[in-house]
């Protein structure tokens, strides 16, 4: 059986406190830390200028879509 020592020679200060640290990924296979990444074909992007452009677009398709199926 192999044990490891968790015991670590270092140099930091006993100050530093990496309890709290957040690591981020960086490449495409990240984390997102808030919301979800969407990759848009170019020929959509090119019709909203921002991401408020576009969840204002799918709200609205989200509202007419509701309308029909409820009246």
């Amino acid at each position: 059986m192999n044990t490891a020592n968790t015991e670590m020679d270092d140099d930091l200060r006993e100050e530093y406190d990496l309890s709290q640290l957040r690591l981020r990924k960086t490449g495409s296979g990240r984390k997102a830390f808030q919301g979800v990444d969407v990759h848009l074909d170019p020929d959509v992007a090119e019709m909203f200028p921002s991401s408020e452009a576009v969840n204002e677009a799918l709200r609205f398709l989200i509202r007419i879509t509701r309308h029909k199926t409820v009246g």
